[in-house]
Protein backbone atom coordinates (compact mmCIF):
# COMPACT_ATOMS: atom_id res chain seq x y z
CA UNK A 1 0.00 0.00 0.00
CA UNK A 2 1.12 3.42 -0.88
CA UNK A 3 1.79 6.67 1.49
CA UNK A 4 -0.87 8.61 0.01
CA UNK A 5 -3.57 5.91 -0.49
CA UNK A 6 -3.06 5.24 4.00
CA UNK A 7 -3.26 9.49 3.89
CA UNK A 8 -6.44 9.41 1.84
CA UNK A 9 -8.26 6.59 4.05
CA UNK A 10 -6.97 8.07 6.68
CA UNK A 11 -8.77 11.46 5.59
CA UNK A 12 -12.25 9.71 4.69
CA UNK A 13 -12.14 8.05 8.42
CA UNK A 14 -11.38 11.34 10.25
CA UNK A 15 -13.52 13.67 7.61
CA UNK A 16 -16.48 11.06 7.84
CA UNK A 17 -16.21 11.18 11.88
CA UNK A 18 -15.55 15.09 11.79
CA UNK A 19 -18.97 15.37 9.77
CA UNK A 20 -21.26 12.88 11.91
CA UNK A 21 -19.91 15.06 15.35
CA UNK A 22 -20.86 18.26 13.55
CA UNK A 23 -23.81 16.87 12.64
CA UNK A 24 -24.13 15.74 16.12
CA UNK A 25 -27.27 13.41 15.09
CA UNK A 26 -28.76 12.22 18.70
CA UNK A 27 -30.23 9.38 17.35
CA UNK A 28 -27.53 7.61 15.92
CA UNK A 29 -25.61 8.16 19.07
CA UNK A 30 -29.11 6.61 20.88
CA UNK A 31 -29.51 3.72 18.14
CA UNK A 32 -25.55 2.99 18.61
CA UNK A 33 -25.90 2.90 22.56
CA UNK A 34 -22.95 5.33 22.83
CA UNK A 35 -22.98 7.94 26.29
CA UNK A 36 -24.63 11.04 25.54
CA UNK A 37 -24.59 14.25 26.19
CA UNK A 38 -26.74 17.23 27.20
CA UNK A 39 -24.95 19.44 24.87
CA UNK A 40 -23.80 19.49 21.30
CA UNK A 41 -20.78 21.63 22.24
CA UNK A 42 -18.51 19.29 22.91
CA UNK A 43 -18.97 16.87 20.49
CA UNK A 44 -19.13 19.36 18.06
CA UNK A 45 -15.65 20.69 18.98
CA UNK A 46 -14.32 17.29 18.78
CA UNK A 47 -15.60 16.95 14.60
CA UNK A 48 -13.95 19.76 14.15
CA UNK A 49 -11.28 18.54 15.56
CA UNK A 50 -11.13 15.79 13.21
CA UNK A 51 -12.73 17.31 10.40
CA UNK A 52 -9.26 19.62 10.37
CA UNK A 53 -7.48 16.25 10.75
CA UNK A 54 -8.62 14.51 7.51
CA UNK A 55 -8.11 17.74 5.69
CA UNK A 56 -4.35 17.74 6.63
CA UNK A 57 -4.31 14.13 5.98
CA UNK A 58 -5.93 15.07 2.36
CA UNK A 59 -4.20 17.53 1.38
CA UNK A 60 -0.82 15.70 2.54
CA UNK A 61 -1.73 13.24 0.36
CA UNK A 62 -1.36 15.24 -2.44
CA UNK A 63 2.25 16.46 -1.47
CA UNK A 64 5.12 14.69 -3.26
CA UNK A 65 6.53 11.68 -1.38
CA UNK A 66 10.01 14.26 -1.08
CA UNK A 67 8.04 16.41 0.63
CA UNK A 68 6.61 16.64 4.19
CA UNK A 69 4.87 20.00 5.36
CA UNK A 70 2.81 18.99 7.46
CA UNK A 71 1.15 15.98 9.46
CA UNK A 72 2.28 12.98 7.43
CA UNK A 73 1.98 9.44 8.30
CA UNK A 74 4.01 10.00 11.61
CA UNK A 75 1.51 11.99 12.79
CA UNK A 76 -1.06 10.13 11.38
CA UNK A 77 0.50 7.18 13.88
CA UNK A 78 0.14 9.69 16.94
CA UNK A 79 -2.77 10.76 16.57
CA UNK A 80 -4.71 7.18 15.91
CA UNK A 81 -3.25 6.00 18.53
CA UNK A 82 -3.69 8.98 20.63
CA UNK A 83 -7.36 8.44 20.39
CA UNK A 84 -6.98 3.90 20.43
CA UNK A 85 -5.69 4.22 23.33
CA UNK A 86 -8.21 7.03 25.13
CA UNK A 87 -10.90 4.80 23.72
CA UNK A 88 -9.50 1.47 25.27
CA UNK A 89 -9.16 3.19 28.80
CA UNK A 90 -13.03 4.91 28.49
CA UNK A 91 -13.50 1.03 27.47
CA UNK A 92 -11.32 -0.43 30.61
CA UNK A 93 -11.83 1.74 33.70
CA UNK A 94 -14.90 4.62 32.59
CA UNK A 95 -17.39 2.67 33.60
CA UNK A 96 -19.50 3.27 30.55
CA UNK A 97 -23.02 1.85 30.44
CA UNK A 98 -22.63 0.15 26.80
CA UNK A 99 -25.01 -1.87 25.50
CA UNK A 100 -22.97 -4.87 23.41
CA UNK A 101 -23.60 -3.40 19.89
CA UNK A 102 -22.03 0.00 21.18
CA UNK A 103 -19.38 -2.35 23.12
CA UNK A 104 -18.67 -3.87 19.34
CA UNK A 105 -18.98 -0.10 17.85
CA UNK A 106 -15.89 1.08 19.66
CA UNK A 107 -13.86 -2.17 20.10
CA UNK A 108 -14.37 -2.48 16.30
CA UNK A 109 -13.08 1.52 16.06
CA UNK A 110 -10.01 0.97 18.16
CA UNK A 111 -8.90 -2.07 16.33
CA UNK A 112 -9.24 -0.12 13.02
CA UNK A 113 -6.87 2.57 14.47
CA UNK A 114 -4.65 0.24 15.62
CA UNK A 115 -4.82 -1.38 12.30
CA UNK A 116 -4.47 1.85 10.54
CA UNK A 117 -1.40 3.27 12.28
CA UNK A 118 0.32 -0.31 12.24
CA UNK A 119 0.59 -0.08 8.22
CA UNK A 120 1.16 3.82 8.10
CA UNK A 121 4.02 2.96 10.67
CA UNK A 122 5.38 0.07 8.45
CA UNK A 123 5.01 1.98 5.07
CA UNK A 124 6.56 4.86 6.99
CA UNK A 125 9.64 3.00 7.51
CA UNK A 126 9.69 0.91 4.71
CA UNK A 127 9.93 4.57 2.36
CA UNK A 128 12.35 5.29 4.88
CA UNK A 129 14.98 2.41 3.91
Amino acid sequence: MTRERLLLIDAVINLSLGVALLAFPTGLVEAAGFPGSDSAFYPTILGAVLLGIGLSLALEARRSSGESGGLGLLGAVGINMSAAVVLTIWLLVGGLPLPTHGLFLIVLLILTLIGLSACEWYVLHRDRA
